[in-house]
């Protein structure tokens, strides 16, 4: 681990030698870098060191990338932290099934060095972006989204916030949703809906539980929108 602060710190879990090394020697020019080849110590170096984003190996001995990244996602301290699995396997077989349990995205050994990088300047700035965006606001508003669920099927469901800003809110939604989903968004007041613009999810609270809490970020926003720039 370098010393240098200013670098935004990566967590780098790998129980491959090798393949830790590499990660770190191709990153560590941008990065303060972390490592861990024991995945018991994958959470627990999270919370400590509060990184700006993770490298997890998919297949890993007592734990496996699927389940590490559920647990990451599934703690508010944790769950802001983009997620590369990185893996040997199939990205056909799981790039969706990452997705869903809330990683960020899917890269295939060998590791295309480049796109990598290049996805870790974006997600990293995007949240810089994001952070700086807008000042949450304790209010109650009924919502209705319409979209399409994980599986590609079309749902419309009317739900509730209490944590709004003008650029996103957060709230709870019976259907599976995949990062990056996107839903129209319906003001509910006085009995009619008023379309306030469309929105794509930029995380989720609660993976696994039959009412999940997402974030999401507009996109596009009408006069409607509670709050206004």
């Amino acid at each position: 681990m370098t010393s240098n602060g200013s670098k935004p710190k990566v967590l780098i879990v790998d129980d491959d030698n090798s393949m830790r090394g590499l990660l770190k020697a191709r990153l560590s020019d941008l990065y303060d870098v972390v490592d861990t080849g024991d995945p018991e110590q994958a959470l627990g170096l999270a919370l400590e060191h509060k990184p700006a984003a993770i490298m997890l190996d998919l297949m890993m001995p007592k734990f496996s990338g699927f389940e590490l990244c559920q647990n990451i996602h599934s703690l508010s301290y944790t769950s802001r932290i983009p997620i590369f699995m990185v893996t040997g396997e199939s990205a056909a077989k799981y790039k969706e099934h990452c997705r869903a349990l809330g990683a960020t995205d899917f890269f295939e050994k060998p590791v295309d060095f480049a796109r990598l990088r290049e996805r870790l300047a974006t997600e990293l700035q995007d949240k810089k972006v994001d952070r700086r965006a807008h000042v949450r606001v304790k209010m109650r508003v009924v919502l209705k989204l319409q979209g399409s669920d994980a599986d590609g099927k079309a749902f419309e469901q009317s739900t509730f916030t209490e944590n709004v800003s003008v650029g996103g809110f957060l709230g709870g939604c019976t259907a599976s949703l995949v990062k990056d989903a996107r839903v129209k968004v319906f003001l509910t007041t006085g009995g009619k809906d008023y379309y306030a613009g469309t929105a794509k999810v930029v995380r989720r609270e609660a993976p696994g539980a039959p009412w999940q809490r997402y974030g999401f970020q507009f996109e596009e926003t009408t006069a409607d929108w509670v709050l206004q720039p």
